[in-house]
Formats: C-alpha cells, structure tokens, sequence
C-alpha cells in the first residue's frame, strides 16, 4: 500500500526546513527530508516543480535518504518513537512497496550504506542486540579492538523474502556491528561483508563497479579508518586513518584502480587523496590530490562516473564549495579544472550530484532555514520552490540576527574561536545579559547556520555566545585533540575564559550570564556550574552526562566504544573518570539549573539529568527537569522543540534579565 494513503494532510509550516537531498538517475526528482508538517519525513518531487508529496507518512522522524542509482527505490533510516533505535526501509517512487530492510529485531538499530552502482543492493549496517552479560565482565567492560573484526564473504543462510519485518539477517556476532548487501527485491540473499564484536562504527561507503571491493569506514571517534575490503575473498586489503564528520569518506574510480579519500592521516586538516590501487585492491602510492591551508575538508561527493567531484572545505565554520576534474590515470598528482560557484548560504551539509550535470546541495545559513538549492551545469545556484523562502525564517518584525567572529586566549595561551549574536535593539555602549552555549561532540564545531534556540533567546533581550573550545572541530587536528584525558579539565576552563573574554570586550555583564548545552555540552554545562560556581547565574543541561560511571553502565554498547576513546576507558581510567564528573563536585553547585532530556535517549540515557536534578534538590539549589515524550537524543519534532526553546529561554530569562 502506498505510505502515503490513509494519511490525514499535514498542516503545513511557512517556516520548515528541508534537507538532505538525494537525486534520481534522471536528476529530474528529488527525494529529501522535510519538517513542513512538524517532523523530518521523506518527501518527494520535481526538482523543478511544486507538486511535492510525503512518501511516509509515519510520525517517526527520518534521518537519511538514498535513491538508488536504477530508480526503482529510495532508501531511508527513520527513528521509531524518535529514540536512538533506528531502522533501514526502502519504498518506491510512487510510495508503493515500502518495506523494512533492518532493524526491526527488537533492541537492533540499523544505518544506511551505499547502493551498489547497479542499484541491485543497498548497504546496511546493523547493529545486534547484545547478549546476556555476564558477572565478570562488569558494566564497563569494553572489548578491544582485536575481539572480533571479521570481514566475511559469501550470503548469510535463513534469509527470506521481504516482508514487513525484513529478511534474516546472520550470521554475525550478537552485540556487535555487521554491514550487509541487502536486495530489496529479494532476488538474491543478503551477503555479510563485515562484522565487528564491540564496533564503535561501521559504514560501508562505496562498493566498486564490478562489485569485487567494498569501502568500509570503522573505528571510534579520532581513530576512524578506512578499508578496502574484498568481498569474495573476505579480506581487507588496505586501510589508512580517515576525518571525523560526515561518515561517507570515499569513492572508488570507475576501473577501481583508484581510491578518492577524505582524510587527515598525518596532517592537521583534511585533504582529497588520491590512492592508487593494484588489482588485488593493495595500494601503490598515496597523493594529496587537493588541499587548502588551514581548512578542511568536510565534504567529499563522487558521481559513479568519477569524472569529477565536489568538494566542501570548512573554512573557520563557513564552506567554501569547488568541483574539479578527477584524472585517476595520470602520472602526476595532480587534478583537472577548477570550479568556485558563489553560494547564497554560509554552509553546506549535503550534496547529492548529478549524474549528467550539476548537483543539488543542502544549504544553511544564519538568517536562513536549512533548503535545497540546485546547482545546473554551469554551477548557478537556484532554490528549489518547496524550501521555505529567506522572509519566512523568524515572525514577522523580527529580522535575523547575523552573528560575528571572535577569538579569545584561553589561560594557557591555546587560541578558541566562536561567534557572538547581539540581541536586537541592544545598547551597544552597555553590558548585556549573555547566554554562553557550547555544542555536543565535542568534536561538532560552532558554525554560522541558523539556530531558532539563539533567536529565542535573542528575542529575549538575551546576547548569545557560541564558542568553540578545546576538542571542537575545524581548527585542526591537534586542537580536537587537546581535551583528550586530563585535558578535558582545560576544556572546563575554556568555558569560563570565554565568558571572561566577552565581559572584558564590555557585551556582556559579569553578573547576568548564563551557561546551557547539548550532549557533551550538556556535561560541560554541568561541569561548568560545578567547577566555577560562581560564575554563572543560571544554567541549561540538555541530554549531559552527569557521571561518567552511570553514563558507560546505561549507554549503547557501539556508543560506549567509541565514547571510550574519547573520555576514557571506564575500568582503565576509573579514576580520571571520577574525577571528571560533574556527580563528583555537586556539592559546589549554586546557580538554578533546568535540566532537558529525550524519553527515549539511550545515548546519554535520561537517569543522567534524573540524578543532577535530584542532587541539586537536596542541597537547596533550585531545579527543574524537562523530560520530552517520544524524543530520543535529537529533539526532531517540531512541537516538542518549541517547548524546549521556550521553556530554556523562559528559565534563562527569570534568572539573568532582572538587574541585578
């Protein structure tokens, strides 16, 4: 049955968002995520048209898109009841022949890959449900990577046709990561590529045209890799460290004598390389293909020809778009034509080439709504019809606030960046109340794309500074690196020398700020009101982790690997780890605090927020928890997220804009 019959019409939202376009073969139809009827869902259209439609109509927000390259499907991930759990299904252009391909098994999650260049089978990595655990091993323990990376060719057994439930999927390890070809016509069985007991990712990237090697990327967060797998043979064949951010990190030549990488092995910032490779898959030479000083690449897209790329590099938080020509059989390193199209947003989050031309590219700015612009042939963006217009951002008589640059000195001479948002109507001449808000990650980076927290709180008489401290990303390698361990006690500083810095360049007054974040901004929320408690006036955690201990016993298994690498070991680094939690200094805490929190979190499950907020109660400190229903991690829908930008600006209002 087509997903979207029987489904009431939408209310559609003038002010929405639209992204992560993906295109047909034809380039003629888009397929895209939209929050026009108050959750991401997976819409479809002409490019070049009005007559767009909801492909699945089911409350439960989408995340990915993929259009196969044959287009006859389009692959998607969505997020039942919003949580953390989510689930690959495939459905026709036409909304007909929906089905779940992974994910369904209870307490399984599953992830898009790519198609193979046929478009006969999609990708997908699952990851199982862990078995019992037993006594000895502990909350904590985490195996290593040597317990099981298991590249494995040949299809599963017990596969069956697709139904609702999707086929068997086997015969990989319980409470790991494994990556499949799935059919979704069910014309052949799903074939294990890879699996890994205690993964802390695993994509499948690309899988060459003659379907002999398979891109995977694995490894936890600072320690990604790539490997060129051979799927027959069920061994890997080459790997090299690879970026964080977007997790599509390569492509392979048409011929797959050529590997294009995003990659930042042994340099600060990510370049294009370019890896040679033998027929057996072994590479013969490595060369930096492109490169920027000082900026990274943050996005690479190949179309299955290989004739050309496109290239995102991050720029101090603004993208910097170019194509240029791929010559996988020339001698030197070097690379064709170069192409700069201007682009009418600061950044870019996705982009979707076209086979025969141009491209479609998600594009955000900070008096913008995320929309999908196409760029022809010649590289002249437009915007497509069904993104929200610019006019359409903030109500009416409230123009957006375009944020400024500024860099700070923290104490120990390490240089941090960010950018400040002066509420409207401001005095100038006068220190203003100030919210301090810092990103999760920690390796996100602050970036000039619209955010309707900050025009809330802007809207509130409230100054916003969004900093980038130790650990954030697009400043280098080294300076990702720098909260590793103990130096995630320097990152807690950075919190308070940024606020210092902009009560000293007289925005902000000393005795109105406020401190609020995100995920691993909510810890340092958390970590920042109890490690300078006399500070901050007020605070808002939203989804923090309040003690690391609790945090790796309740996380997911795949999230605790590579939160591991990152924080600490939980057995190995007990201590530090102690140390580091905000539980462990509770009693210093004296600023009011609202905590936020997902129903279905099990990133950072909801105990973390339960626990904060019941210790500041019984130390006197005002206190309050927000838990949102059917909200995993991510805040997706759009009811949900106005109730936490109101209730966050209402809590920072009562407490920082009342002179003091």
């Amino acid at each position: 049955m087509p997903a979207h019959r029987g489904v009431d019409p939408p209310t559609l939202l003038a002010a929405h968002g639209c992204w992560y376009p993906s295109a047909d073969p034809t380039g003629e139809h888009v397929a895209f995520i939209c929050d026009r009827a108050g959750v991401p869902q997976l819409w479809s259209g002409p490019a070049r048209g009005t007559e767009v439609h909801v492909l699945d109509g089911d409350p439960d927000p989408v995340t990915e898109v993929s259009w196969s390259p044959d287009g006859r499907w389009i692959a998607y991930t969505s997020a039942p009841g919003g949580g953390e759990h989510t689930r690959v299904l495939v459905v026709r252009p036409d909304g007909t022949g929906r089905q779940v391909l992974a994910g369904a098994e209870p307490g399984s999650s599953a992830h898009l890959g790519c198609w193979t260049r046929d478009g006969t089978a999609l990708a997908v990595t699952v990851a199982h449900p862990s078995p019992v655990r037993s006594e000895h091993a502990g909350p904590g323990h985490l195996p290593s990577k040597a317990e099981g990376a298991s590249p494995t060719g040949g299809r599963t057994r017990g596969a069956t046709s697709p139904e609702r439930d999707g086929p068997a999927l086997g015969p990989a390890r319980r409470g790991g990561l494994a990556a499949y070809l799935i059919d979704p016509d069910a014309a052949t069985a799903p074939i294990l590529l890879f699996s890994e007991e205690g993964a802390a990712s695993l994509r499948v990237c690309d899988v060459s045209a003659d379907g002999r090697f398979a891109l995977v990327r694995r490894g936890p967060r600072g320690g990604r890799e790539a490997l060129v797998l051979d799927i027959a043979a069920g061994r890997t064949s080459f790997d090299l460290h690879v970026a964080d951010g977007d997790p599509w990190i390569g492509r392979f030549s048409a011929d797959a004598r050529t590997l294009w990488l995003r990659s930042d092995a042994e340099r600060e910032f990510a370049t294009l390389l370019r890896v040679r490779l033998d027929e057996e898959g072994r590479s013969r030479g490595l060369f930096v293909a492109a490169e920027r000083e000082g900026s990274a690449l943050d996005l690479l897209s190949v179309p299955d020809h290989g004739r050309w790329a496109v290239l995102a590099w991050n720029a101090h938080g603004a993208t910097e778009l170019e194509t240029v020509g791929l010559t996988p059989d020339r001698t030197d390193d070097a690379i064709g034509p170069r192409h700069h199209p201007v682009l009418p947003h600061e950044v870019v989050t996705r982009i979707a080439p076209v086979e025969r031309g141009g491209l479609f590219a998600a594009l955000s700015g900070s008096r913008r709504r995320p929309g999908i612009w196409e760029l022809d042939e010649a590289l002249v963006p437009s915007r497509t019809s069904w993104s929200a217009r610019d006019e359409d951002a903030v109500p009416p008589g409230r123009p957006p606030v375009r944020p400024v640059p500024l860099r700070c000195e923290a104490r120990d001479g390490l240089v941090l960046g960010g950018w400040y948002y002066r509420a409207p109507e401001q005095d100038p001449g006068r220190p203003a109340p100030c919210v301090i808000h810092l990103h999760g990650g920690p390796e996100e980076q602050e970036r000039p794309v619209f955010n309707p927290l900050y025009h809330e709180l802007l809207g509130r008489g409230l100054d916003v500074f969004a900093p980038d401290v130790r650990g954030s990303s697009g400043w280098g390698r080294s300076f990702v690196d720098a909260d590793l361990g103990a130096g995630r006690f320097a990152a807690i500083d950075d919190v308070a020398d940024c606020a210092a810095h902009v009560v000293s360049l007289g925005y902000a007054d000393p005795l109105r700020l406020g401190v609020m974040g995100r995920s691993y901004g909510g810890y340092l929320t958390m970590a920042s009101l109890v490690w300078h408690p006399d500070l901050f006036r007020a605070g808002v955690a939203v989804c923090g982790m309040s003690d690391f201990a609790t945090f790796f016993a309740g996380t997911e298994p795949w999230i605790a690997q590579s939160a591991a690498a990152k924080y600490g070991h939980p057995e190995h680094d007990r201590e530090l780890l102690r140390s580091l939690s905000p539980m462990s200094r509770i009693d210093q805490l004296r600023a009011p605090v609202l905590a936020v929190h997902g129903e279905h979190d099990t990133n950072v499950p909801p105990t973390e927020s339960e626990q904060f907020v019941r210790a500041a109660r019984d130390r006197s400190v005002p206190a309050r928890q927000l838990t949102l229903r059917n909200e995993g991690h991510e805040f997706l829908r759009a009811d949900n997220r106005r109730l936490y930008r109101r209730a966050a600006a209402d809590w920072l209002e009562r407490h920082l804009r009342p002179a003091p």
